[in-house]
């Protein structure tokens, strides 16, 4: 009797297992991140605002690099890039083991993702735009996913192990800000960055170790042929690296493929209540929101600033990769509220003007204390306290955080720290006045997180 309640019993965590795997994936990606041993040591001797290090150039373009092993990328366990693609060039199919969170600095284009077992939904005929020149020339209708028109301002999340290609169709490059988080659940190899490339290979004499070779390179031709019913010369030629055009190519032809309505794109984009999430699947999952068009920032300041957060709430797939990214501008002089956040790292990448920028550790150590300026990108650690100071011209930024939904403590303002103590706990904790304390808590008024520069004085830190 005791064998067949243990039978049954183990039977039904299998069940409850396995369906819980199936139907609950956004629980299971966002839940508790698995902790890397180096990543989380966060053994940092100070931090620095830093540009890439290494560069591959590719005929369509460049990938530039920033080093992943320095201490603040490794406690915050990332891998950022920077990838430039030329007019007309094509970045080849990819995928990776980890989430990315991608930020479109300049240019337009066009992105594809194919979800892993998802149907081919877009198809060339009634009246598509392939589908007539595509007829005269013989060639048979194209199947595919989704393509995805992106442009400036947008933050794109592209899921672990999902193929993806870019096209800029554009007039100007297209540069795109990337951050990969390696510490993530659903990489289990180990903190080192991979891209798997479908095709194409890192040139040789490109500068750094970074080595991205195409992955049926070594697959042998016929076995190849047999899997895709071709013949053995045509998997040769897809296994070819003897041109070495890179990690991008130029398109020897115009780029042709059913692309998303323009106008119906646009709309979307405009208007801040649609696609909640509620309607959606895996498979039809928004990948991308625009973050640029601030005038429906979540924090906004006539004096000091805005700040736009798209977190797993507007971007409902950032459940699943739990990150999530701001666009940030501060006005001549005025400052971030000293604060620290409580729920994943932040990578911040600097897009124009500059900032006097300090850190502090748990131990009361100055981790930072620099002028940042375009270009330039550091990490805040998980709990360091972090202000910034613009410079004449102001400060924008954009920030990746390695969580789906960050929150952040300020001390000073409105909605801080020391605001909501009693008066009695900062006049013993500080040994001043209850007046001192009242100006504490109040002198910034309304105020929240975005300060304007303080009237008592014109000196700044």
């Amino acid at each position: 009797m005791a064998s067949k309640f243990l039978l049954a019993l183990s039977l039904s965590l299998l069940v409850s297992a396995a369906f819980g795997n199936r139907y609950a994936p956004h629980e299971r990606m966002s839940g508790p991140r698995i902790q890397l041993t180096r990543p989380q040591q966060c053994r940092i001797q100070r931090i620095s605002a830093v540009q890439p290090r290494n560069q591959i150039q590719s005929e369509g373009g460049l990938t530039e690099l920033w080093d992943e092993m320095e201490s603040q990328f490794q406690c915050a366990g990332v891998a950022t890039m920077r990838n430039t693609l030329r007019p007309n060039a094509l970045s080849l199919p990819n995928y990776h083991p980890n989430p990315r969170l991608i930020y479109i600095q300049q240019g337009e284009g066009y992105i594809g993702v194919i979800f892993p077992g998802c149907a081919e939904t877009y198809q060339s005929h009634g009246g598509e735009q392939v589908s007539s020149e595509s007829e005269q020339q013989g060639q048979k209708r194209d199947l595919h996913q989704k393509v995805h028109r992106i442009r400036r301002g947008d933050v794109i999340a592209l899921p672990p192990g999902a193929v993806h290609w870019c096209h800029n169709d554009g007039s100007e490059d297209l540069i795109a800000i990337s951050v990969n988080d390696l510490n993530h659940q659903s990489n289990q190899l180990d903190e080192k960055f991979r891209s798997f490339y479908l095709a194409g290979s890192a040139p040789q004499g490109s500068k750094g170790e970074e080595t991205f070779h195409n992955i049926f390179q070594s697959f042998d031709a016929e076995l190849m042929a047999e899997a895709f019913n071709v013949s053995p010369d045509l998997i040769r030629r897809m296994q070819s690296t003897e041109e070495e055009r890179g990690l991008s190519v130029m398109a020897r032809e115009s780029m042709r493929y059913i692309r998303p309505d323009e106008e119906s794109y646009s709309r979307r984009r405009e208007s801040p209540h649609n696609d909640n999430g509620f309607e959606e699947t895996f498979c039809t999952m928004k990948i991308r929101t625009n973050i640029e068009n601030q005038r429906d920032a979540d924090i906004y300041s006539r004096e000091a600033g805005k700040l736009k957060i798209v977190d797993m709430h507007k971007l409902p797939i950032l459940s699943y990769i739990d990150m999530s990214a701001e666009k940030g501008t501060l006005f001549p002089k005025s400052m971030l509220s000293p604060h620290w956040a409580k729920d994943g790292h932040t990578i911040v990448y600097v897009t124009r003007g500059e900032a006097k920028v300090q850190i502090v550790d748990h131990s009361g150590q100055t981790m930072m204390n620099d002028r940042v300026s375009q270009g330039d990108m550091f990490v805040v650690p998980q709990f360091y306290t972090t202000t910034a100071q613009a410079g004449n011209e102001g400060f924008e930024w954009v920030a990746f955080k390695t969580s789906g939904y960050p929150m952040r403590n300020d001390m000073a303002g409105y909605t801080s720290a020391l605001r909501g103590m009693p008066l009695q706990v900062l006049t013993n904790a500080y040994q001043m006045s209850p007046a001192e304390a009242q100006s504490i808590k109040t002198n910034r008024g309304s105020q929240t997180f975005l300060l304007s520069p303080a009237h008592r004085s014109g000196k700044h830190f």
